[in-house]
């Protein structure tokens, strides 16, 4: 049976793909019923797009298997938590629960500096998980601008 654990491990394997191509290490994959419908990893770097984050390409792919923009009932599992443009994504495609790994005390619109999906006056709110996996999260970023900072240095 698959578990929160499980998709975000897929997630995980999203934001490791992002890695490889440059991106910043975050990975998103949307559930149904239990059954992932599509994934995505950053492609800002790759696509030269300053909106290419791992939740907008996800909700795209999402949004194109299914036929409709709106994804009531979709679980997201986001391995970095969302920024605003992400949260504003997430809460106009109407998803019903977002599971996030490690939190973004500097950037995230879904807890740590803001709560967009779960403010009363905005027209949709979401179920939030937090810390799922927050640890290997947390951890495949670190290494990433460890690298960063090291090939810069030289």
């Amino acid at each position: 049976m698959a578990t929160d654990e499980s998709f975000m491990a897929l997630a995980l394997a999203a934001a490791q793909r992002a890695s490889d191509h440059d991106d910043v290490p975050v990975g998103c994959v949307v559930v149904f019923d239990g059954e992932v419908v599509a994934t995505g990893e950053n492609r800002r770097e790759c696509d030269v797009d300053p909106s290419a984050h791992a939740e907008i390409v996800a909700l795209r792919a999402a949004a194109k298997a299914r036929g409709n923009h709106r994804l009531d009932g979709a679980t997201v599992y986001v391995t970095l938590e969302p920024c605003v443009m992400c949260a504003g994504a997430l809460l106009n495609a109407r998803v019903a629960r977002v599971v996030i790994g490690a939190m973004d005390d500097k950037a995230g619109a879904v807890g740590s500096r803001y709560n967009v999906l779960q403010d009363p006056r905005l027209l949709h709110e979401a179920e939030l998980t937090y810390d799922v996996l927050a640890a290997e999260s947390a951890a495949l970023l670190r290494q990433f601008f460890v690298e960063r900072r090291g090939s810069s240095a030289g």
